[in-house]
């Protein structure tokens, strides 16, 4: 009889001691304004799952909102403490968000319309909820950003890293290498570092990893900070040793290891280690939670009357849906205003080039621009048989800028059997002088196993011609929002070279300089058919 009394006595206590949280107040509010942002930007967060289904280096998308819920209910003894006051001033905020991705979604710039539409399901929280509670959840907040598939800008400076990192290290062995751009030549073999060996991948893993971790193990923002720069730069280094181990183990084997798969199972294997050995290490400075005190009812902080409170949370909670559905009714409109689907694409045609040019059809195995959709296309070989040098002109003329049918689309290009593999390398931008005027493009090398081709490259849109893609795709949503013409093209030249670029230059200026008014001529035919 005493043992259950005691233990009647000891569940007493312990339920007293900790009491059973009722949900935190305005979470309804925030599950309703949430639910609208779900319904008015749908198509937007099923960008965002589309791409976690496809892409492997995306596919973490999945977890990160699971995570940043779990590292708020951890929290939601602190949470209950403090008092739920929203905060109007930011709604300028989400209407400043809205717009972008407004712009973005004109322009389908669809990373910018992601990481929009995250944004405003933060401040949506921050907004309704109060800065307070913001700034106490701020980083499972902030942790949602994660989710957005970002990181391909990264590719091009990642493949530079490592092709550069792997060259010191064969160097420092005393292994003869020749580097040509993201090519690398040993005496055994020709290794090429491509999109795979950047160690995007990796180092995405561990930013998500790895900065979770540092907010559960450390209290000092300083400690946070140097973890996380670490996480970032640990995984680019491991990438190039990694990419350093398998050239070193496919010579060191006469090219009979570290072939085809075994690139990835060595790769996550080392991948691994590293980063256990990176938690292994961080856990030595660990910092002990500071435990949580409840305050007593004397101590909460004051909060406005239940009716105005109520009234206040209703007030901000409706501002904050009727202004994310401002900007998709705009986006309809200007869908509701444009031009509808017409006729099929008139066909592209540029009158023959004057002496010396030589006229040909390209050859299957030659580069070529890929494009999604139904384009008008004009691709053409060129000779000068003065000084033997070929040169190419592709154009592409989009009449409408769609989603899948628009310049600037991303292509995953697909290599058939027998066909070369291309590796672009970018050069930055050139200033080159045509007719009389000044013309910027952009520069790139495309380079296979047998070939290097210097190519050139630039946009027009309502006679403006730019060679940046973000001026483009400006240009696109202006247009669009203001009801205007949004056909645009895309010039291309390129030209073959071995070591010296400069003669390829001259050949496709001089090229230009003969085909740039039957460009022009071109180019008005389609736009005014």
């Amino acid at each position: 009889m005493s043992v259950e009394l005691a233990s009647a006595r000891s569940t007493h206590q312990r339920t007293a001691a900790t009491p059973t949280p009722r949900p935190l107040p305005g979470i309804r509010a925030v599950a309703l304004a949430w639910v609208a942002l779900s319904l008015l930007y749908g198509a937007t967060f099923g960008s965002m799952v589309d791409v976690w289904l496809r892409s492997a280096t995306f596919a973490h998308g999945f977890v990160i909102a699971p995570i940043a819920a779990w590292l708020v209910w951890r929290r939601r003894w602190q949470l209950r403490q403090l008092p739920v006051r929203p905060a109007p001033l930011l709604l300028p905020v989400l209407a400043g968000l809205g717009a972008v991705w407004l712009l973005a979604d004109l322009a389908n710039v669809q990373v910018v319309q992601q990481l929009s539409v995250v944004l405003m399901a933060i401040v949506t929280v921050v907004a309704v909820l109060g800065v307070r509670l913001g700034r106490a959840m701020a980083f499972p907040l902030a942790y949602l950003l994660l989710a957005v598939p970002f990181g391909e800008v990264l590719i091009a400076p990642l493949i530079d890293f490592t092709a550069g990192f792997c060259v010191v290290i064969l160097q420092l062995l005393n292994i003869p290498v020749f580097r040509e751009n993201n090519y690398l030549t040993l005496a055994t073999g020709t290794w090429s570092v491509v999109e795979a060996c950047s160690g995007l991948r990796y180092l995405i893993a561990s930013f998500a990893m790895g900065t979770v971790y540092a907010y559960l193990t450390y209290r000092s923002a300083w400690r946070r900070l140097a973890f996380g720069v670490v996480a970032v730069l640990l995984p680019v280094l491991a990438n190039g040793l990694r990419a350093a181990m398998i050239i070193l183990l496919g010579h060191w084997s006469d090219m009979t290891m570290a072939q085809g798969v075994d690139h990835l199972i060595y790769g996550w294997l080392f991948f691994g280690l590293v980063t256990l050995l990176l938690f292994w290490i961080g856990a030595y400075w660990r910092q002990a939670e500071v435990p949580f005190v409840p305050l007593v009812p004397a101590q909460r902080p004051l909060v406005p009357p239940p009716a105005a409170a109520l009234a206040r949370l209703v007030a901000t909670t409706a501002a904050v849906i009727a202004i994310s559905a401002v900007w998709p009714a705009l986006a309809l409109l200007a869908v509701v205003r444009g031009p509808v689907p017409d006729a099929p694409t008139p066909v592209l045609h540029l009158a023959s080039p004057p002496a010396p040019w030589i006229a040909s059809a390209m050859a299957p195995a030659d580069w070529q621009v890929p494009h999604l959709g139904r384009p008008a296309r004009w691709a053409t070989r060129y000779m000068d048989p003065a000084s033997g040098r070929t040169v190419s002109l592709q154009l592409t003329w989009y009449r409408h800028q769609r989603r899948h049918d628009e310049l600037l689309a991303p292509v995953q290009r697909v290599v058939a059997p027998g066909l070369p593999r291309w590796h672009t390398t970018p050069l930055g931008r050139r200033r080159i002088a045509l007719a009389g005027r000044h013309l910027d493009v952009d520069q790139t090398i495309e380079q296979s196993a047998t070939v290097k081709l210097l190519v050139w490259r630039w946009y027009r849109q309502q006679d403006v011609d730019t060679a940046s893609a973000v001026q483009l795709k400006w240009l696109t949503a202006k247009n669009k929002l203001l009801g205007r013409d949004d056909s645009a093209a895309e010039i291309v030249v390129a030209c073959a070279y071995d070591d010296d670029a400069a003669p390829a230059a001259q050949a496709m200026t001089a090229l230009l300089q003969s085909m740039l008014p039957a460009i022009e001529q071109g180019l008005h035919h389609v736009a005014t058919r």
